[in-house]
């Protein structure tokens, strides 16, 4: 080389720092947006259910979809869906219990069936009264955390989804959107909670397997980068 010439600078590479930081945004962006679809699909599936059995009933100016629901469901469904699902493995890193109780898509998989089949029930059992049907459903999303979660972190977190859940259904509600047919619990049925609780450990689990895939994902990338 020349006596004056400088060597042209190749490519810059990020730092570890910044090369951490973009990953992790990957990752949660990826999430998000695979948990907000699968919000959706449940969304439209289980309440196709409810209408068929007449336990939802909506204005006929706000049907706008083929599966015969409200056109803002979805997306509500698919946002909160995908906020749970963000949210459970990182209360778990934050608690520093990292959960690895059946973590394969097998028992992932067996847990949304259990949920759609509390859904089901719901809507297709009748019973002698709602008390029945409540106490019933609240012992099978019981079952359904014990059998797939068994977390005090899953536990709580489904309390508190399905309180706030509950609370937002009453107001919109109480402000005409829709209605339940046959309300127990101030304007909507008693065991609403009950499905809330258990979609709120659904989408966890779901979560926290996407988290880990793609956790080991990245990690493996990472490696070949270095």
């Amino acid at each position: 080389m020349a006596e004056g010439e400088t060597e042209s600078p190749g490519p810059k590479k990020r730092g570890p720092y910044i090369s951490s930081v973009t990953s992790r945004s990957v990752n949660l962006m990826i999430r998000g947006v695979v948990l907000f679809f699968i919000g959706v699909f449940l969304a439209l599936v289980l309440n196709l259910l409810q209408i068929q059995r007449n336990v939802t009933l909506f204005p006929p100016d706000v049907i706008a979809s083929i599966f015969s629901s409200a056109w803002w469901v979805p997306p509500c469904c698919g946002t909160a869906s995908a906020v749970i699902g963000l949210l459970y493995p990182c209360i778990d890193r934050h608690l520093g219990e990292p959960h690895k109780f059946k973590r394969e898509w097998s028992s992932v998989m067996r847990c949304v069936a259990v949920f759609v089949g509390i859904n089901h029930a719901s809507a297709k059992v009748d019973f002698d009264n709602n008390i029945q049907l409540s106490l019933t459903l609240a012992a099978l999303s019981i079952g359904l955390w014990w059998t797939f979660d068994r977390s005090r972190s899953g536990f709580g977190l489904g309390i508190g989804i399905a309180f706030l859940a509950t609370v937002v259904t009453q107001l919109l509600v109480y402000n005409g959107v829709y209605q339940y047919t046959s309300p127990d619990f101030l304007y909507v049925r008693s065991w609403l909670p009950c499905i809330f609780f258990a979609g709120g450990i659904t989408m966890g689990n779901i979560g926290r397997q996407l988290a880990m895939v793609s956790s080991c994902l990245f990690s493996h990338l990472s490696v070949f980068e270095m």
